[in-house]
């Protein structure tokens, strides 16, 4: 393997290559990330199968086969629905502070373990459900698990990686989620046709599958050597385990800045207050705005209600889940696409390219809609179709940035001893906004109809915007060497002279 042309500061160049343990490191922490895709992925699917909403949502059953005078884009509206989509996210928003204790405390292994377990007691909740309480339930429990590994896993792959690959291998993390998805439409797709009527419950129980790999892999692969050092206080063995993911025994450059960054963090006994600090205020900033940013690109409307979308616009059952995973394949293609460029173009031009794609497309579909799709009947097919390439498109821009980017650049920004702490404010803030935009999606369609995708492009080209001004390029620079951006940063290097509240928090 080529030699990483690492960038550091004071001690030279960090040696090292990529080796078969950093590999599989990346690999198995992503399957968190398969985790969170399949959830996303498999809560759409279920939701548009007749089975399952007879059994489960009677009304929303009735009114889509029955009452032709409701308006198309107010067929599926239902609370009860969207609770069973989007209280996940809320049991993800409330655990993903105590995870933030669990990971600084214990370890980014420890929080990926919690995640693990959690997930296969959802899964085995969803899959055995008889009443909505059981599906809720089970769905809260799918929460923790993401909130603890949603929290976890990009830290740790950061951690692990060399600064000139860390972009591609954090990227891992991403393509997880949208490998997840598709395989959860794919499994939708199939499970579907199965006659009785129970292949949801298969769809909803293999969430264990990737929790399992997620859950074994916790016990046997090594902690990241910045957690080793903070936690254990075993400069040894952190030193032996960097030896091991690097190839190399000469890392002692490496290592150095790993200590020096862990001795400032142990510090710090109010982490919560620290990130609060002047100089800290970009970090702030961006551990809200991004993750912010990224629901409102609209991508968990497609990704929640892919298939309902397609059954307003005319498409039947079997027709709109094939389609989401045709969607899931664009998405897919270009989140790969970004991992082999992304360190060598840099995260900005990604930014941009996706976000005008994106722009561009959905200011597209929903004049489309507007002028074809009433409040009754349905489109052509040939106008069904044509509205599927387009979210294609759109799907394909978000898969070449916010999508991957926008867990890769919060993840590679803090410095250590706020690093957990703003981990869980991007996870919070991300599934808070997931929340809000799952639970009032529907009614939101209902009330606007087509004119939902203008909403959702006109925040895309406010993020675009903001990327373009105050978001810094961070390819191929070291996280505990990050601070020199902002120092240079026309905007931020005001917040990072000489301030008063740059005391330490006891």
């Amino acid at each position: 393997m080529a030699a990483a042309r690492g960038i550091t500061g004071e001690g030279g160049q960090y040696n090292g290559r990529i080796t078969g343990l950093l590999v599989l490191s990346c690999v198995v922490a992503a399957s968190g990330g398969l985790i969170f895709g399949y959830d996303l992925g498999v809560s759409g699917g279920v939701t548009s199968m007749d089975p399952f909403l007879k059994k489960f949502f009677p009304d929303v059953y009735r009114r889509m086969k029955e009452n032709t005078k409701i308006s198309n884009y107010c067929k599926f509206d239902s609370q009860l629905l969207t609770l069973f989509t989007s209280s996940l996210y809320i049991a993800g928003l409330i655990s993903s502070f105590f995870a933030s204790f669990v990971t600084r405390a214990f370890g980014r292994k420890a929080s990926m373990l919690v995640a693990g377990v959690a997930v296969l007691v959802g899964s085995a909740l969803g899959g055995a459900a008889s009443n909505v309480y059981m599906l809720v339930f089970g769905r809260i429990f799918l929460g923790i698990g993401l909130g603890f590994g949603n929290q976890s896993v990009p830290l740790y792959i950061s951690e692990m990686a060399p600064p000139t690959y860390r972009g591609a291998m954090n990227i891992v993390f991403d393509g997880g989620v949208g490998i997840g998805v598709l395989i959860a439409n794919i499994i939708n797709f199939c499970t579907e046709k199965i006659e009785g009527g129970w292949g949801w419950r298969i769809s909803l129980s293999l969430a264990a599958v990737p929790a399992s790999i997620l859950t074994l892999g916790a016990i046997i692969l090594p902690d990241s050597p910045n957690s080793l050092i903070h936690y254990t206080n075993n400069h040894e063995k952190a030193k032996r385990v960097l030896q091991r993911i690097r190839g190399t025994s000469d890392v002692q450059a490496e290592f150095n800045d790993l200590v020096t960054a862990t001795s400032i963090s142990k510090t710090i006994k109010s982490p919560f207050k620290k990130i609060m600090q002047r100089k800290h205020r970009p970090q702030l900033v961006m551990a809200a705005a991004i993750p912010f940013f990224a629901q409102m690109t609209g991508i968990n409307v497609i990704t929640f209600y892919a298939p309902i979308l397609f059954r307003t616009i005319g498409l039947h059952e079997s027709s709109s889940l094939l389609s989401a995973v045709v969607i899931r394949c664009f998405n897919v293609a270009c989140t790969f696409v970004s991992m082999f460029v992304v360190d060598k173009h840099g995260r900005r031009v990604l930014f941009m390219i996706g976000g005008i794609q994106m722009l561009a497309t959905q200011i597209t579909i929903g004049g489309f809609m507007t002028a074809l799709l009433g409040d009754h009947g349905a489109l052509s097919k040939a106008s069904a179709y044509l509205v599927l390439v387009l979210i294609c498109i759109y799907i394909s821009g978000f898969g070449l940035s916010w999508g991957p980017l926008g867990w890769l650049v919060p993840s590679e920004i803090y410095p250590l001893e706020i690093r957990s702490t703003g981990q869980s404010i991007t996870v919070s803030v991300s599934f808070f906004f997931c929340f809000l935009v799952g639970q009032t999606f529907l009614s939101m369609l209902c009330h606007m109809k087509a004119g939902i995708f203008f909403f959702f492009g006109g925040w895309v080209a406010v993020m675009t915007t903001f990327v373009y001004f105050f978001l810094p390029e961070t390819k191929n620079v070291p996280i505990e060497k990050m601070e020199k951006l902002w120092k240079e940063h026309w905007f931020w290097k005001r917040f990072l002279g000489d301030q008063e509240d740059d005391k330490v928090y006891k």
